[in-house]
């Protein structure tokens, strides 16, 4: 009877320990107001939209900084699940971070939900069967971005990109659809993580003879590119600047004066209708006023959509999760009926967006000016594989 209480005691332990979500990011380098402590806040919102709780388990939600090194993302990764007990880890800003964690993902047979990781290779070659590209990637911008800037007559291009995996993904994309649509890529500079002088790269740029230079970079990067480029009077002598990626804290950090009219592709604007705003108004309460990157929506959707499967299938087991997820459409303030891919895709709309003037803007975080929808279809990056389970 002792033994039978006993066990019974321990299964009820272990039915009401919590649902433990991992949020894995920067929270304090070039990527920390893209994502950083506003992609906890939204996957804080996510769970308490959810109630809180799931079979009648509390979600709890981990934080960790990985530093920016492929390295320690990878290890606490390992840590989390062998350890800690985290079925899911979200968010991983940083491809080659991205690309480290998946393969641990794989391994275990865990659940990983890529916000802010943009590499088409998540998807490609790297892909795993529970893991799932959520919010945008290379291949997506690629067709969204120069599509629209090849119909504006700009067929002539120059990249200033990042030498790393997502730089190198994006420029292969870009370039793809580029030389596809009867345009030509003149050449590339590629610049280390982290540069602060980028003198060199934009002079080469300059004198390419490209009637578009496209930079591919990232946070502060980013930032500090495009604040040179205005410097060096890039647009002035008639070269369209265009962004490959780019997020709203971006454009923030940069200012309108240097920023306007940058056209630019997003999954998420706070302003774009009544859900999106009544959502991000949630989120800035807790932001000091700031407004949510399209990366920090992307992290509500996704724990809020993996918080559905861990629901419809009963468990927190990796594989029935995961079933359960591809089963159900996304839907939320930023989806909506979204199917998701045998390769983890989400099969979301874009948005083509020109950052105002300071003339245009009417308010603070008043920044982006609608163009059009580009549908889930036509954004779509190329199926390359099947990741299904057993497939």
């Amino acid at each position: 009877m002792l033994t039978l209480l006993l066990s019974v005691g321990l299964a009820n332990a272990q039915t009401t320990q919590p649902v433990k979500i991992g949020v894995l990011n920067d929270q304090s380098g070039i990527y920390a107001d893209l994502a950083g402590p506003g992609s906890v806040v939204a996957a804080k919102l996510a769970v308490e939209d959810a109630g809180g709780e799931v079979l009648g388990r509390p979600i709890e939600i981990m934080v960790a900084d990985h530093q920016g090194k492929p390295d320690i993302g990878a290890n606490l990764a390992r840590q989390w699940y062998d350890v800690d007990g985290v079925s899911a880890i979200v968010d991983l800003p940083v491809s080659s971070i991205a690309l480290a964690v998946q393969q641990v993902a794989r391994e275990k047979n865990k659940i990983v939900l890529f916000s802010s990781a943009s590499s088409s290779d998540l998807l490609g070659k790297s892909c795993a069967p529970t893991s799932f590209q959520w919010t945008f990637n290379t291949a997506s911008s690629a067709r969204s971005t120069a599509t629209a800037i090849l119909k504006d007559g700009g067929d002539s291009w120059y990249f200033v990109a990042a030498d790393y995996a997502f730089g190198h993904a994006m420029v292969r994309d870009s370039t793809e659809v580029i030389t596809k649509s009867g345009g030509k890529v003149v050449g590339t500079a590629w610049h280390p993580l982290g540069t602060t002088d980028f003198a060199s790269y934009l002079l080469q740029a300059q004198s390419s003879g490209a009637n578009v230079v496209a930079f591919v970079s990232g946070g502060s990067d980013f930032i500090n590119v495009v604040k040179q480029a205005n410097e060096f009077g890039i647009a002035d002598g008639g070269q369209k600047i265009v962004s490959m990626q780019t997020f709203l804290s971006d454009v923030h950090s940069i200012g309108l004066p240097i920023a306007k009219n940058l056209t630019l592709t997003s999954a998420f604007y706070h302003d774009l209708d009544d859900e999106t705003k009544a959502w991000s108004k949630r989120f800035a309460a807790q932001m000091n006023g700031r407004m949510p990157t399209m990366a920090q929506a992307g992290v509500y959707s996704a724990v809020r959509h993996y918080i559905k499967g861990v629901a419809k299938a009963g468990s927190t087991d990796s594989a029935a999760v995961a079933a359960a997820m591809r089963g159900i459409p996304v839907e939320d303030m930023m989806t909506h009926g979204a199917k998701i891919r045998d390769d983890g895709w989400v099969m979301r709309d874009l948005y083509l967006f020109r950052v105002k003037t300071p003339e245009e803007s009417k308010a603070p975080w008043d920044y982006y000016s609608f163009i059009s929808k580009i549908s889930a279809e036509d954004a779509a990056p190329p199926r390359l594989t099947s990741c299904t389970l057993g497939g």
